[in-house]
């Protein structure tokens, strides 16, 4: 017999008794929920909410209610769930109000995903700033600036920052080879904004100087960002900060921790108890509390460049913020990039700069069979891979310490050519190209790994092949025959040496893979300069001697380089000169004069040919603009083409304007995508 709804329950069967009871408190605590969600806060009821959608029609803010069980940690910063199109989207609290400009009726938040606000003001601006100059999407941006969450790190406290160990006092000595640099500390250690390009001087130690500036920034109760290329140096700096301020006063940021360890200094620093970060490209958008200094080092590494849109240049990125947030900039390396050289003309910054004295006294550097002398002494110094000029200097290298040899290619012979005729060795399965990987191996193909013992020119029938293009394999295989009492090292492709000690070595390394050596190297050799001179780069010359400049920056004062290659090549003179400055100067120069970057600013947009038009026709171009193209895209997919616009620098931001109003029209037409990048490293 089935009760009535006005009888009790307790003749029911005692489980479905308790299930009734369980579902009559669910129901209650529903009705309870949904009461209190749709009661909205008294105080600032209203929350403007950026949303994480890449789609540029939708970047802007939107209103939502806050209902009064958020109204506490929906505040500035924090992460929350909307409902848009829809769907529950993520999206951050920029701001609260007390009024909206909608008419209407506000749908209420969805969801406090944590009331951590992750996403400071700062910041927040920084992301608009930065999608405004390269014509993205402000979610774009703030992606590469907040990591994702990790809940069981958010609910750890982070801990105090431990008491400073020095007042900064040192730094003036530290820096007292550059006579420029006290008056750089002294407006820093003032808590004003001073903005240097800083020539670094071979043989110096570079990280000890950073770590002197942020000590300095620190006492001064201000924060310092420190970008680096890569996790090399973001050690090097992080080891140096360690021992001048101790532990507990910096983090660094990078993914190689995990995300764990990664999000835990991200929120010691967003809760202000590190002010002090180290990193790579991310580490740019920290939300340093009191930020007073940034630095950028070695610029010019494309490591820099961020692969993802909108793609924004680390440089960039960081004088963005020196302007927006009063902070001083400093951008160092031993070479200089045209970039930075235009910092110095505009009088955007100053320069901070060895004495030519104190240049020669730290490293002499030559070229091989640039004399009479060197010629007479060896007649193949101007054409042979390693003249006896190499040998002797590394001889005179290992009687005084390890000695660097750098050359820029990975591998043993990758290029393989009949010794006869020099027509390129080709494989008879394939048609790919031949190569060596060892001193005993047979040659094989690079494309299909066949191999070919017995092989012969398909031109002249020889059998005989030489290697025209020899890697870091073959020159270390050389080296330890030539000098066979001597242990000799690779650092190249996955195997990279971090250091080696000062004993007496051969260290054979590809550009960026040097290890440092302790006390620095008695000699770098520079081998193959033709190569890296040879690349089909509007930046080869510039990149050549950045990569030569950062080998012969690890030898030790009063050391010795040595490069192989043409004595009249302006890179190479400007090596000899130690002069990066000049050659920036100069190249700066031809830039302006073929009006390419930074004389003018550049987009490239890349797209079928169909959208290409649609964009332009949508795009209100400034009437400056060259619209070179289209051309197919070098690397894009089939059928895709490539459009580059050009305009003076001074309409830089009219064109960034111009492309992302287009690019919110397409997207809201739901045209076909198209990859604009403003500003590329390569046209």
């Amino acid at each position: 017999m089935t009760p009535t709804p006005d009888e009790p329950a307790f003749d029911l069967p005692g489980l479905v008794r308790d299930r009734a009871a369980e579902g009559r408190v669910k129901a209650a605590a529903t009705r309870a929920r949904k009461a209190t969600e749709a009661e909205i806060a008294e105080v600032d009821p209203v929350a403007r909410v950026v949303l994480e959608l890449p789609l540029a029609h939708l970047d802007r803010p939107f209103d939502y209610a806050v209902p009064v069980a958020m109204a506490d940690g929906a505040v500035p910063g924090a992460r929350v769930k909307v409902r848009f199109g829809g769907q529950d989207v993520d999206g951050f609290v920029v701001a609260r109000s007390a009024a909206s400009e909608h008419e209407g009726r506000l749908a209420p938040l969805r969801r406090l995903v944590s009331p951590e606000p992750v996403l400071s003001p700062a910041v927040a601006a920084l992301c608009e700033q930065v999608a405004r100059r390269y014509a993205g999407v402000s979610a774009d941006v703030r992606r590469l600036a907040v990591p994702p969450r990790h809940a069981t790190t958010e609910k750890a406290p982070s801990p105090p920052e431990p008491p400073l160990p020095t007042d900064g006092g040192g730094c003036e000595e530290a820096w007292a080879a550059y006579p420029a640099a006290n008056a750089f500390i002294a407006h820093l250690r003032n808590g004003q904004a001073p903005r240097a390009v800083w020539g670094t001087g071979p043989g110096e130690d570079w990280p000890a100087l950073l770590a002197h500036l942020a000590a300095v920034a620190l006492a001064a109760g201000r924060g310092t960002i420190l970008c680096l290329p890569d996790h090399r140096d973001v050690a090097r700096v992080d080891a140096a900060l360690t021992e001048l301020l101790g532990d507990g006063h910096h983090v660094t940021l990078q993914a190689e921790p995990g995300p764990a360890a990664r999000y835990r200094d991200f929120l010691a620093v967003s809760r202000g108890t590190r002010r002090i970060v180290v990193g790579t490209r991310s580490a740019a958008f920290a939300p340093v509390h009191d930020l007073g200094l940034v630095v950028v080092w070695d610029d010019g590494d494309e490591l820099h460049a961020e692969p993802r849109a909108p793609y924004p240049h680390t440089r960039e990125v960081l004088l963005l913020r020196s302007e927006l947030e009063g902070a001083a900039a400093l951008v160092g390396g031993f070479a200089r990039t045209v970039e930075a050289d235009q910092l110095l003309r505009m009088g955007w910054a100053h320069e901070i700069a060895l004495p030519r004295d104190a240049v020669r006294d730290r490293v002499l550097v030559g070229i091989t069979g640039a004399s009479d002398h060197a010629l007479a002494r060896d007649p193949f110094a101007s054409t042979a891979r390693m003249p006896r000029e190499v040998f002797d200097a590394i001889r005179w290298g290992l009687e005084r310490g390890p000695v660097l040899v750098q050359t820029p290619r990975v591998g043993y012979a990758l290029k393989l050519a009949c010794e006869r005729c020099r027509t390129p060795a080709r494989c008879s399965a394939c048609s790919g190209p031949l190569e060596l990987t060892g001193p005993t191996s047979p040659p094989r193909c690079r494309w299909c790994a066949t191999e070919a013992p017995d092989w012969s020119c398909a031109e002249c029938g020889a059998t005989g092949l030489r290697a025209p293009v020899l890697g870091d394999a073959r020159t270390a295989d050389e080296l330890g025959r030539t000098f066979p009492s001597v242990p000799v090292i690779a650092s190249s492709g996955d195997r990279i040496r971090a250091s080696v000690d000062a004993r007496a070595r051969i260290v054979v390394a590809t550009p960026g893979a040097e290890p440092v050596a302790e006390g620095g190297y008695a000699v770098v050799v520079l081998l193959d300069t033709w190569w890296a001179l040879g690349r089909d780069s509007m930046r080869a010359q510039e990149e050549a001697l950045r990569r030569w400049c950062n080998a012969v920056g690890l030898v030790r004062p009063g050391g010795r380089a040595l490069a192989v290659g043409d004595p009249a090549l302006a890179a190479l003179q400007a090596l000899v000169r130690w002069d990066p400055a000049g050659f920036a100067t100069r190249e700066a120069e031809d830039r302006w004069a073929a009006r390419l970057p930074p004389a003018a600013r550049v987009a490239t947009l890349t797209g079928t040919p169909g959208a290409l038009d649609d964009l332009q026709a949508l795009a209100a171009l400034p009437e400056a603009t060259d619209v070179l193209g289209p051309v197919p895209a070098p690397g894009g997919d089939e059928g895709e083409e490539r459009l580059v616009l050009r305009v003076p620098r001074t309409l830089g931001a009219d064109l960034a304007h111009a492309l992302a109003e287009a690019q919110r029209l397409r997207s809201a037409r739901k045209l076909e995508p198209v990859r604009v990048q403003l500003d590329p490293l390569e046209i």
